[in-house]
């Protein structure tokens, strides 16, 4: 192959990568309108207006809660898969509030930019924040929802922000896997690292010791961006399993409780 040849494909490669982006980064599992999620009694159904499209939640609201724990999961699935462990905030005397992105579960419409990401995820938690002025909040991020929630949490100044399974940056660890991609091809950049410098509340961070999706060595870099941030790592945890282990389940529990 010439030198041509391989410049007009890597030109081609670079150039479906930019515009095929959304196939890459998120792998939605859409609802019908119809359906009925299995969850306790004082959780419901939430919807979000935001343009071009409609965001659905679930909100579980205790009577009286210390706060609310404003969950951003990962780019796989849906909330039927995600509201799950509710009694394990219920025991935290915390409320649980949990967004399914553009085209995730009900949620309508596509997303198309990280900007309409964030203003998204803005619009979902500026609903909800009047009903916790004085209590704990809780932004919590899990795998892709890091990002989001490391960017809100440097806007808002929550009291404690959680990130599991969190990247330095979506232009990091594209970096990464894609070293042949230029950084300028990538529209989702999610720099989790700046956002996270400006965050001043406490911030608790958990990262399996065996995800080979996200390299644990993302987190401990995170860390040196925010020193003052705690790090738990679980040897033993992957990628999506390290909610299943006891050793992190104690340990975010005695976070929140603080």
């Amino acid at each position: 192959m010439t030198a041509a040849a391989v410049s007009g494909l890597w030109a081609l490669l670079v150039a479906l990568l930019w515009w095929r982006q959304e196939a890459l980064l998120f792998h939605p599992r859409p609802l019908p309108a119809a359906h009925r999620f299995e969850m306790p009694a004082d959780a419901h159904e939430v919807w979000v207006e935001v343009p071009g499209a409609r965001l659905h939640a679930l909100h579980m609201r205790l009577p009286q809660p210390r706060g609310v724990v404003f969950f951003l999961h990962g780019n796989a699935g849906n909330l039927d898969t995600w509201f799950v462990n509710t009694g394990y905030y219920r025991a935290q005397n915390l409320d649980l509030f949990m967004l399914d992105y553009r085209g995730f579960g009900k949620s309508t419409g596509r997303i198309e930019s990280e900007a309409q990401l964030m203003a998204d995820v803005r619009a979902a938690w500026a609903q909800i924040a009047p009903l916790y002025a004085g209590r704990q909040r809780v932004f919590y991020g899990r795998s892709l929802g890091t990002g989001l929630a490391a960017q809100l949490a440097a806007e808002l100044q929550p009291e404690l922000t959680v990130l599991v399974s969190p990247y330095f940056s979506m232009a990091a660890l594209a970096a990464e896997k894609y070293p042949w991609v230029p950084s300028a091809a990538l529209r989702y950049p999610l720099r989790t690292d700046l956002a996270l410098g400006r965050v001043r509340g406490r911030v608790w961070m958990a990262h399996g010791g065996r995800d080979t999706l996200i390299p644990p060595d993302h987190a401990q870099r995170l860390q040196a961006v925010q020193p003052r941030a705690e790090l738990l790592l679980v040897p033993e945890a992957g990628h999506g399993d390290i909610h299943q282990h006891q050793r992190y389940l104690d340990a975010l529990a005695a976070a929140l409780a603080r």
